[in-house]
């Protein structure tokens, strides 16, 4: 029985070791402090309190989570060259990624029922997004996500891990995970195809229709202000929803056999690091109440700073 595996990262490009370190550090960093004060503005700040900002705030959090669970473990075997994990950290770090995974595509899900409730049922958009109700949805986006994989790990431990133990990723994902398995794998890979299209498929047609409907309603505004105002509340959003969904496409939907491993691995790094990064610049940038709630906190550190 495999006891601890080894995993080759990224090939031949090893040999710029202290270069790739670096980089991934200074991207790491960006990506936790971006989050981090996101998710600490929306919480500080009572004019965040609102259902968009509270969805934000858990996306927020959960991309902080969702690096951090794959960062450390790349950067100490960049800088150390110990390539070694564990069986149980690398069924841990898989079962954290994939939940994530999972729950982010159902999050934006809900801030893009939450936008098109905003704009599209403005009279009625209080009654149905109270305090509870915004609860209830973003627990059953983690409750949910964590739940179905908690099951497909029990399933995942039940497979005999006697053969090779090198994978040629940087990672613990998934299908290199499977591979290495001795046992019958049909199964669990049939299962994970299904729990796969439940939690992508249906929440990227309901992403897409209810954009659908925001941008009719918005062409409906005879305001050209009006119109630029409607879109600016989720213009942020969209642009998120189409870099998550276009990474991940870009790396599940090319036919394994057309593409080299290392573009693979390229792939994967798409979807693992750039909704991570670019997710808190785009709405900081893009977000007129964000930018003026860094001001604010920050004018009022720096001043409180003064007085003492």
């Amino acid at each position: 029985m495999i006891t601890e595996f080894i995993l080759l990262g990224f090939g031949d490009l090893c040999r710029f070791q202290i270069l790739l370190f670096l980089v991934f550090l200074v991207i790491y960093m960006a990506t936790v402090t971006g989050n981090v004060l996101i998710f600490a503005l929306i919480v500080l700040d009572r004019h965040l309190d609102t259902p968009m900002y509270f969805f934000l705030g858990n996306l927020s959090f959960l991309e902080a989570c969702f690096s951090s669970n794959l960062f450390p473990r790349m950067l100490l075997a960049l800088l150390t060259g110990e390539r070694m994990i564990s069986f149980s950290g690398c069924l841990t770090q898989w079962f954290i990624f994939n939940s994530l995974e999972a729950t982010e595509c159902c999050l934006l899900c809900v801030m893009s029922y939450d936008r098109y409730l905003a704009i599209c049922k403005p009279l009625h958009y209080a009654n149905i997004m109270k305090t509870q109700t915004c609860i209830q949805l973003a627990a059953a986006s983690w409750v949910n996500s964590f739940f179905i994989f908690f099951i497909l790990l029990n399933l995942m431990l039940q497979l005999t891990f006697c053969g090779p133990n090198k994978m040629d990723h940087y990672f613990c994902e998934y299908f290199p995970l499977l591979k290495l398995s001795c046992s019958d794998t049909s199964l669990i890979q049939r299962l994970s195809v299904v729990v796969a299209a439940i939690f992508t498929l249906p929440p990227f047609l309901l992403t897409l229709t209810s954009y659908v409907y925001i941008i009719a309603a918005i062409l409906k505004i005879p305001s050209s202000a009006g119109r630029r105002k409607a879109f600016s509340t989720c213009s942020s959003h969209l642009v998120v929803v189409s870099i998550f969904y276009g990474s991940l496409m870009t790396a599940y939907m090319i036919p394994a056999q057309a593409i080299k491993r290392d573009l693979g691995k390229f792939s994967s790094f798409l979807y693992t690091v750039l909704p991570p990064l670019l997710n808190p610049f785009i709405y900081s940038l893009r977000n007129k109440e964000v930018k003026d709630a860094l001001k604010n906190n920050f004018g009022r550190f720096f001043s409180t700073k003064q007085v003492r």
